[in-house]
């Protein structure tokens, strides 16, 4: 698992309109990366809605939103027209950037034990260093508290 202080992991993945985007892309500048289990479930739900709440505070402050989940570019492009969703949303189909950041983990629910992917936030800095790192995010006012944490890290 990653921690505060690592270098960012390099993300090259398709966004919802099938064009390939790359963490790169937004070097210098403050990037929120959170990863989610699947379109349209109740908890990615809210954690995207809110995030949309606030892309007009992000988009002020210079910040940008990826959400990365392993759904595909139709079903990204789906939830974001149902929600009217504001965020870049990424599809990590094969799981690569779920595994470079360590998401993708054994989960247990109701005794069963199987692989997922654990809900979970990454804050990288202009220097492209993990600013924050949280692994088992709740998603109601995560995107605010996220906005909170860069307000003041940034100074």
């Amino acid at each position: 698992m990653l921690s505060t202080g690592d270098p960012a992991p390099a993300i090259e993945l398709p966004d919802a309109d099938m064009n390939k985007r790359t963490l790169a892309e937004f070097a210098g500048s403050w990037v929120v990366v959170y990863f989610y289990p699947k379109d349209d479930t109740p908890g990615c739900t809210i954690q995207a809605n809110e995030f949309t709440d606030l892309s007009d505070m992000y988009e002020q402050a210079g910040i940008t939103v990826l959400g990365i989940s392993p759904d595909d570019c139709f079903s990204h492009q789906a939830f974001r027209q149902k929600f009217g969703l504001k965020i870049i949303l990424l599809a990590d189909v094969d799981k690569i950037a779920c595994n470079d950041y360590g998401v993708f983990q054994e989960k247990e629910k109701n005794g069963v034990k199987k692989m997922g992917i654990v809900r979970s936030t990454f804050v990288i800095d202009p220097a492209g260093k993990l600013a924050h790192v949280e692994y088992g995010v709740t998603p109601k006012d995560h995107a605010g508290k996220m906005l909170e944490f860069i307000r003041s890290a940034a100074g």
